[in-house]
């Protein structure tokens, strides 16, 4: 046993001094060669002999150190979504630095221990100036790898990266292009003439278009997707090869733009239609609620069907408010919004106007649902003894739009008639919410007016109207009686004194213009344009708190504004109990409506 320890330590001093040797030997001879050819050759190949074994040494050295100092092999990270032709390593120790491993820098360090050796003896102090910086980059991240250590010891969260990555859609937006102009190439191909390139476009198509699929950002194309792009650049390359007439490109270019303007077009029409008729109609759900009233309605017993408190509807002490509307939930949000904000909702009385197919529905929700210590009554207009002159005088209405020829939008210029015991009473329309106690209105000085409205001739607000908007100023008689550059106001709140309406008769003066316009168009329907030339010089303006319009058309009304009003105004097509409905202006009126009730939820209303 010692003899065979003994010949294996002789082996092994013998390869080592192989390893040493060996270099030196190689060296010999190629000194002896060089002589040979002449001592000027061997002067110029000198320094390149050296600097081999200097990159050799290098790399030896390096594998050497790793070996003494143990380190660890990193954790490799494989990319399988992404096509990538080199693996990443992520470093542990070395803080965020990266090393990328190819197979050709494996290749280099692959050599015996021997060799390493040899080599790091020649270019010893060559080595030193890396070793130095090795050790200086390894202090560097020992350094932040502490101060990360310690922030976390602490609890305190490093700060992130910034993401300087923007998201663009310049690639999508470039498929599309490429999209267009392959389809353009397509139609001056023709099947016959260039079947290659015609099936080569067809299919760049759909590939494109199943890549770009519904992206709208750069961020969501994978590589393989925007791996598309060469490809469809490259047919596109072809076609223009083989079409190299530019005007043909640009007018059909144009062609295709035309075409998709009138698309566009369409499109539009089509929405304001459909958006007009959405406005018009009645929704399924509220005719559900009215059957399910009315049947109830009938089914009770004559004396139950009265609602209680009618002893104050006609006292002038209390504070009086009315509305015309055919929407039984519209007139209970209004109702319950009003009530639930007075300060005093004893001395509230609310008069609901609606027609006699309603009627029933109206008075059986409120026997349901009586607004606690307030009073309501409901009135069917067609009780009233001048009914039918009224309704033979609005025969002639031109409007097909059912909000503009409804008799109940109208109804409102006779309320002297209606309510000829009251002095004073204030309108609000069915399509309002009630955000504030409304009884300051009654405190405000009319000036002998008799209507008190917010104006709407301020031009920096989407409200902003004109006379010349809705009124014929090229008419002789319109133009002699009336301003062009008179302020309007807005239906929705409006505050009316009975008594000074009366003593100008004013009823009278609706009813003759009302005349006037059905002989000429003078104005266009509806009631706003009637309203201003029976009001003319009769308006005295309210604070713009009282009343915001806007939330049925224009979803750009500022937050603040909104929660400062008073009343809310829903104007417009976007009814607020419609699909069409601004939706983040749906909750102020929504909270008011009562969709827990049992009918309501039985006739799938929502809100």
């Amino acid at each position: 046993m010692k003899r065979f320890r003994r010949w294996q330590r002789i082996f092994i001093l013998f390869f080592l001094s192989l390893s040493v040797f060996a270099p030196l030997v190689l060296v010999s001879i190629r000194l002896k060669t060089l002589t040979s050819e002449g001592s000027s050759n061997f002067v110029e190949d000198l320094p390149s002999i050296m600097q081999q074994y200097k990159v050799d040494a290098l790399q030896l050295n390096a594998v050497k150190q790793e070996a003494k100092e143990g380190v660890k092999e990193p954790k490799q990270e494989v990319y399988r979504d992404q096509n990538y032709s080199v693996v990443n390593f992520n470093q542990n120790q070395g803080g965020d630095s990266t090393v990328q491993s190819s197979r050709a820098s494996d290749g280099k360090v692959a050599e015996s221990g021997s060799q390493r050796r040899g080599t790091q003896q020649l270019v010893g102090e060559e080595v030193k100036p890396i070793q130095l910086r090795e050790e200086l980059v390894t202090k560097t991240n020992e350094v932040h790898s502490n101060q990360m250590s310690s922030q976390h010891d602490h609890g305190v969260r490093a700060p992130p990266r910034p993401d300087t990555r923007k998201a663009t859609d310049e690639k999508v937006k470039q498929m599309k292009d490429q999209v267009i102009r392959a389809r353009a190439y397509l139609s001056f191909a023709t099947a016959a003439s260039n079947t290659h390139l015609v099936k080569e476009l067809k299919l760049r198509i759909k590939e494109v278009e199943r890549a770009m699929g519904e992206a709208r950002k750069d961020s969501e194309l994978s590589r393989s997707r925007l791996q598309k792009i060469k490809s469809m650049e490259n047919t596109l390359s072809k076609a223009n090869h083989v079409f190299p007439d530019c005007s043909n490109m640009v007018n059909k270019l144009r062609a295709m733009t035309h075409s998709a303007e009138e698309q566009v077009q369409s499109q539009r029409k089509q929405t304001t239609f459909l958006t007009e008729l959405a406005g018009r109609t009645t929704p399924k759900g509220l005719h559900c609620l009215s059957m399910r009233l009315t049947t109830d309605y009938f089914m009770l017993q004559s004396e139950k069907q009265k609602l209680p408190k009618q002893h104050n509807v006609y006292n002038p002490d209390l504070h009086h408010y009315v509305t015309f509307s055919d929407n039984v939930l519209a007139a209970a949000a209004v109702v319950n919004s009003t009530v639930s904000n007075a300060m005093e909702p004893e001395r509230v009385v609310f008069h609901v106007l609606t027609d006699s197919l309603n009627f029933p529905a109206f008075s059986m929700w409120f026997l349901l649902n009586p607004p606690g210590k307030a009073t309501v009554q409901v009135l069917n207009m067609q009780d009233f003894q001048w009914w039918q002159e009224y309704e033979s005088s609005h025969e002639k209405q031109g409007s097909r739009d059912p909000r503009y020829s409804s008799l109940l939008n109208h109804l409102r210029f006779y309320l002297p008639e209606i309510f000829p015991l009251l002095d004073k009473i204030v309108f609000l329309d069915h399509d309002v919410v009630v955000q504030r106690d409304l009884s300051g209105l009654w405190t405000i000085d009319m000036k002998g007016k008799v209507n008190g409205a917010v104006e709407t001739c301020q031009e920096d607000k989407s409200s902003f109207r004109r006379m010349a908007m809705f009124i014929n100023f090229s008419d002789p008689l319109v133009a002699r009686k009336f301003d062009a550059n008179a302020c309007t106001w807005a239906f929705g709140v409006n505050l009316f004194d009975l008594r000074q309406w009366r003593h100008h008769d004013l009823t009278s003066s609706y009813r003759r213009f009302l005349q006037e316009g059905n002989g000429r168009p003078l104005w266009k329907a509806g009631s706003l344009p009637l309203g201003w030339v029976t009001f003319y010089n009769q308006t005295v303006a309210l604070d713009q708190r009282w009343h915001l319009l806007g939330l049925g058309f224009d979803s750009a009304l500022r937050l603040e504004d909104i929660e400062q009003a008073a009343v809310l105004h829903y104007d417009g097509i976007m009814k607020p109990w419609l699909d069409i409905g601004i939706k983040k202006f749906k909750g102020y009126w929504n909270k008011f409506a009562n969709y827990d009730h049992p009918y309501v939820q039985q006739c799938n209303l929502h809100g």
